[in-house]
C-alpha cells in the first residue's frame, strides 16, 4: 500500500514537471521565454482520490480510454470478418487481410480479443487478434452469422460443407 502512494506521488511530481516545461512563450521578436512556475498547483484532469493525489486506478482508466479504437464495427460470434494485420517487412509495412469466421469472443474494454478461424490448404487455421492492438489495421464484417451458440468450437471436428453458418440478415 505504501508503494502505491509513493508511486502516485511520483506521477503527480513528473505531471507538475511536465506543466512547467510546457509553460514557454515567444514575444513580438522571436526570443523564447520561460515563464515562471506558478506556485499554485493545476488540477488534474482525472478524478483524484480521497487522499487529494491520482490514484493508480484513475490513471490506468484514463490511459486505456485513450487507447481504444473507436472505429470497430459491432462483432457477434458467427459472423465472416476481414482483419487487416499489420506485417513489417524490414522497413516496409503491409496489411495483410485475414478473413475467416469469429468462433469466439473473450474480455472486454482494451482486453477485448476474438478468435477467427479459417481453412488453409486443407488445414484449419485459427488466429486470436487483440482488437484495440495497432497491429489490427481493420476490421471489416463479410457477412452475419446466426448461431444460437457464444463459442463456436464444435466447427472445429466439422469437415467441408458442414463447417456453413447460416447468413443472417436482420443485424
Amino acid at each position: 500500500m505504501a508503494a502505491d502512494k509513493n508511486d502516485s506521488a511520483e506521477l503527480m511530481a513528473e505531471l507538475k514537471d511536465d506543466i512547467n516545461m510546457d509553460q514557454t512563450s515567444v514575444d513580438e521578436t522571436g526570443t523564447a521565454e520561460t515563464a515562471a512556475p506558478t506556485a499554485v498547483a493545476e488540477k488534474p484532469a482525472v478524478t483524484p482520490a480521497r487522499t487529494g493525489k491520482l490514484s493508480a486506478q484513475d490513471l490506468i482508466k484514463a490511459f486505456e480510454a485513450e487507447q481504444l479504437k473507436s472505429d470497430l464495427p459491432e462483432i457477434y460470434v458467427g459472423d465472416t470478418v476481414r482483419v487487416g494485420v499489420r506485417i513489417s517487412e524490414g522497413n516496409k509495412e503491409r496489411i495483410q487481410p485475414y478473413e475467416g469466421v469469429v468462433i469466439a469472443k473473450r474480455h472486454g474494454g482494451l482486453n477485448e480479443t476474438i478468435t477467427v478461424r479459417r481453412i488453409f490448404q486443407g488445414v484449419g487455421v485459427e488466429r486470436v487478434f487483440l482488437l484495440h492492438s495497432p497491429q489490427v489495421a481493420n476490421v471489416k464484417v463479410e457477412r452475419r452469422g446466426k448461431v444460437r451458440r457464444a463459442k463456436l468450437f464444435y466447427l472445429r471436428d466439422r469437415v467441408g460443407k458442414a463447417t456453413r453458418v447460416k447468413q443472417r440478415f436482420d443485424r
